[in-house]
């Protein structure tokens, strides 16, 4: 009789074979590099980023200032308003009120300028919720109110994705790595579930800077798509008093209104740190004028003046308005003559905040350049009209920008009609010339002022460039 053994035998040991992860999770990171390649980035233009700081420039009080708010990261907390001056700079008190438009709520600061002193000068006020403000800057004899919206940064539901995708695979690969030794399948899913996840999530941080930026907290509404834009503004020229005289102070207003309702326009874009530029020249170009009205309210923008001569005098406003693009408005006004008791032209008189003949600080035109300055270099020599021109203007001191960029050209024709705006190429702080190109749009004689800042001066440099045909002369 046989007797089978019973003994249990041990089987050979054979590799783990685990089971191919779905095809779905394999395919799952390629489509979503896909579609993040292919989701439009989002558009830079115009757009103020949450916490980013404001730069404003004004015209106030016969000085130019730049304002600058700095950013905030929450609310409430204290916001920092900066006030540069550039040369010359008076002695002037200047008093600050943050207003929120929609509680009304307002903190109040001051600082004063000295004489001579370019600073910044720094002063602190509250702001206790997000949206829309009024910056109220005002001095003995004017005030201007700048729009400030206060946006506050949200967190993005992509540094959710990421964040999340990372600490999530870190704990599915180590769990995985701790169990090895009690399970066989359990380890091997985990860790690929944590490598699918850290996959995902370092993808999405990679592609991070193409996905749309949430809204962050106190945005304006978005005008709905499709709406075709904002109607063009319509502006008007006005001078207090209405035929101001050669040598005495007087305001220039202007005013804007919407192209097709007719209501006050107070949606301008920042433009070049400023809300509106405005260029002030005499009909034969002797007195020039680059200011930066204050807002005295929706609508309604304002710059105190003194022209030295009689005569007629050009205006141009470069402005941009939401959803409208950028827009110049020209206009025109007369100084008529002042006698003395002695009969001759008083070009010394200007009135004063009380109306009241007095001498303030503003000046009836640049300086004139120094006479060692050495004469732009214009490249080609013969400009011709519709062709780029180069124009390299020599400089000294310590260059610094102004309104965002290193120096900046303005450009009017003899009859006035035409006036154009470029800026210099960037340009390294010891740099002894800047260039500026532009096109002349037709032949003739065009007067031009470079200007840029130095040493916290703006310094203006007028010439003119005679401009040909192409083949004549």
């Amino acid at each position: 009789m046989r007797i089978l053994s019973l003994k249990p035998q041990r089987l050979p040991r054979r590799p783990l074979l685990l089971p191919p992860p779905p095809r779905p999770l394999l395919l799952l990171p390629l489509l979503l590099l896909l579609v993040l390649a292919l989701w439009p980035a989002p558009a830079g233009a115009h757009v103020v980023a949450p916490g980013a700081d404001l730069r404003l420039a004004q015209t106030i009080a016969g000085a130019e200032l730049t304002i600058t708010v700095r950013g905030v990261s929450r609310t409430p907390a204290p916001a920092v308003v900066e006030i540069e001056a550039f040369h010359p700079v008076p002695d002037l008190p200047v008093e600050l009120t943050m207003r929120s438009t929609e509680t009304g709520r307002a903190t109040r600061a001051s600082v004063r300028l000295a004489a001579g002193r370019a600073g910044p000068y720094r002063a602190s006020v509250q702001v206790f919720k997000a949206g829309p403000h009024e910056l109220e800057v005002r001095t003995p004899a004017e005030r201007s109110v700048l729009p400030v919206r206060v946006l506050v940064p949200v967190t993005s539901p992509w540094e959710l994705v990421i964040h999340g995708g990372f600490y999530a695979a870190g704990i599915l690969v180590v769990g995985g790595l701790l169990t090895g030794g009690t399970s066989r399948r359990g380890p091997a899913a985990a860790v690929r579930a944590g490598a699918l996840v850290g996959v995902v999530a370092l993808t999405v941080a990679v592609l991070s800077p193409r996905l749309p930026e949430p809204v962050p907290d106190g945005a304006a509404p978005v005008a709905e798509p499709g709406g075709g834009g904002r109607p063009y503004l319509v502006g008007r020229f006005s001078t207090q008093p209405a035929r101001p005289a050669a040598g005495a102070e007087f305001t220039l207003l202007v005013d804007l209104v919407d192209g097709s309702t007719g209501r006050p326009v107070d949606d301008l874009v920042p433009h070049h740190e400023a809300l509106a530029h405005l260029v002030v020249t005499s009909a034969d170009g002797t007195y020039f004028r680059h200011l930066h009205p204050v807002r005295l309210g929706p609508g309604r923008l304002a710059v105190r003046l003194r022209a030295g001569r009689p005569g007629r005098y050009l205006t141009h406003a470069e402005l941009e308005r939401t959803g409208s693009g950028g827009q110049l408005v020209t206009g025109t006004f007369e100084v008529t003559s002042t006698l003395d008791a002695t009969g001759t032209l008083d070009a010394t008189g200007t009135l004063d905040a009380t109306g009241t003949l007095g001498v303030t600080g503003i000046p009836a035109g640049p300086a004139t350049p120094p006479a060692s300055r050495a004469a732009p270099v214009i490249v080609p020599a013969r400009p011709v009209a519709g062709r780029p021109t180069t124009m390299r203007i020599g400089t000294a001191g310590r260059l610094q920008p102004w309104l965002g960029m290193p120096g900046h050209l303005i450009v009017r024709d003899r009859a006035g009609g035409f006036l154009g705006h470029v800026h210099a190429a960037p340009a390294p702080a010891r740099a002894t010339a800047l260039a500026f190109t532009f096109s002349f749009p037709a032949p003739g004689t065009y007067l031009a002022w470079a200007q840029y800042v130095r040493d916290s001066t703006i310094e203006t440099v007028p010439f003119t460039v005679t401009v040909g045909s192409e083949g004549g002369t």
